[in-house]
């Protein structure tokens, strides 16, 4: 799977699942801030990645992943 791959199901769970307007999803943006993606989403999205990616991400590395451009580089490397 390409990163442009990656980026693209991502922003489209994003979309479809949290209802977040694909303008603010910029590399750049901050999960937290921008995004508001709160601790109870981060449940929902370990679950998503599961499912999408065939693994399960570990909440203690996800806190280190500030920015959307962190999460698809996360996503990247695990694969």
């Amino acid at each position: 799977m390409t990163k442009q791959e990656i980026i693209d199901k991502v922003n489209t769970l994003l979309v479809e699942e949290f209802e977040i307007e694909q303008d603010l999803l910029t590399p750049e943006a901050s999960l937290k801030n921008d995004l508001e993606i709160d601790s109870l989403d981060f449940v929902d999205i370990v679950v998503l990645i599961d499912r999408e990616f065939g693994f399960k991400p570990q909440a203690a590395e996800l806190k280190n992943v500030k920015t959307l451009g962190e999460f698809y580089d996360y996503i990247e490397q695990h694969l």
